[in-house]
């Protein structure tokens, strides 16, 4: 039989589904599972997004350009421009969700053996973007004790050889919802500006930033302009994951038109994701208040019933829709798959994501699952009492 590639081989499997079997068969068995485990809102997406599609009446479902509709980049581009970014549509690559944006931008700038720094933890697919760029990830610790802070930049410089050409960041945090702030961002700017490299900038959560801070983009400082590489989403920003469509800005042009290149081995983004997305760059700012407040209840509403359960501690996150909590467990890939094949409360139980798929360095995170906060109080504060009840049965308890 032929073999498979070495890069089939070494492509990581997604820690996230990995459960989906043993939460499917907790189903079948009757089972109400409460998921935690994945960033799938069940916020509403926006009427004129959902409008757009109905309208649709193309009379021929035609390729789009491989950067994207001209009238989409231009609405982008305003978009943009109104949160200072200072673009024009022509440093906009429309993608295949952000996704695409990222695996283009690593093919683009980092050659086979080419290192990029990324703290951890951090959004399991990012390994398997690198491994596709024939790339390695040199992950840089941050702590739950800190909050996942971002850690000191001479602890960035130690990663730093001759082969390091990105670091990478999310912004706020995927999964631990941390939000950097500006003067993280600076000291990034110092780092990127010595030592020549890529700053990629995952923002697929800008709009989610809780208690009054404020969202900083490397694309606010000065002298970054062929550095930064933007990766953005509608999937989060309007609760439209199956739409699709992303993109990446760069106001590098060399850099643009070799992703450009990427883009046109794959011909084209979706005709009708883009209609969609162009329409909901008119989604009215009264939606993103709502969402925010609702959002900031649940996040409150998670946090606080996490750290009352005895042997938990979650900090409090500044951004996106997702906490990282220590639990009192020896092992938290056996945990959550104890707590969907073995237990149930009320005939109900919770799903959730191991943190040790958001780590590359080994045996960190053990103890540690990512949990979404993208269901309603109600069904929270449910998940809370069946988790509370699981820990206390669990037979890998670390504590009394």
């Amino acid at each position: 039989m032929p073999e498979i590639s070495k890069r089939g081989v070494d492509m990581p499997a997604s820690p996230i589904r990995k459960l989906t079997p043993f939460a499917e068969q907790a189903k079948k068995e009757g089972k109400k599972v409460y998921h935690l485990n994945i960033g799938q809102p069940d916020i509403e997406t926006p009427e004129i997004m959902l409008n757009a599609l109905k309208n649709i009446d193309f009379t021929i479902w035609a390729y789009t350009p491989s950067e994207g509709i001209a009238s989409y980049r231009e609405k982008l581009a305003s978009y943009y421009n109104k949160l200072h970014y200072r673009i024009t549509p022509t440093d906009i690559l429309v993608t295949n969700g952000g996704s695409e944006a990222l695996t283009i931008a690593m093919q683009s700038c980092l050659s086979p053996g080419d290192e990029i720094i990324i703290p951890e933890p951090f959004y399991a697919n990012y390994n398997g973007f690198a491994c596709a760029a024939d790339a390695v990830v040199k992950p840089i610790l941050s702590y739950i004790e800190t909050g996942f802070a971002l850690p000191p930049i001479a602890e960035f410089e130690k990663l730093i050889t001759d082969k390091t050409r990105a670091i990478a960041i999310c912004n706020p945090n995927n999964p631990t919802g941390y939000l950097y702030s500006r003067e993280e961002l600076e000291s990034l700017k110092t780092l990127v500006l010595k030592y020549d490299l890529y700053l990629f900038a995952d923002e697929a959560y800008r709009e989610f930033c809780y208690d009054g801070n404020t969202f900083v983009s490397p694309m606010h400082l000065e002298g970054l302009d062929q550095h930064v590489v933007i990766i953005d989403t509608v999937s989060k920003r309007y609760s439209a994951c199956g739409a699709r469509i992303g993109c990446l800005i760069t106001k590098n042009k060399a850099l643009y038109q070799t992703a450009l290149k990427f883009a046109q081995t794959r011909l084209s983004p979706s005709l009708e994701g883009q209609i969609a997305a162009e329409a909901a760059v008119d989604t009215p700012d009264s939606y993103f208040e709502a969402v925010s407040k609702e959002y900031t209840a649940r996040r409150n509403t998670l946090v606080k019933g996490l750290n009352k359960i005895k042997g938990v501690f979650c900090p409090v996150p500044g951004g996106a829709f997702y906490v990282v909590a220590k639990l009192p467990i020896d092992n938290a890939d056996k945990f959550c798959q104890w707590i969907l094949e073995e237990f149930s409360y009320n005939n109900e139980t919770v799903m959730m994501a191991p943190a040790t798929g958001f780590y590359s360095t080994p045996n960190v995170g053990i103890n540690q699952v990512r949990l979404a906060y993208v269901l309603k109080q109600e069904d929270l504060q449910k998940a809370l009492i069946c988790l509370a009840h699981a820990l206390k049965e669990y037979p890998g308890r670390t504590q009394p």
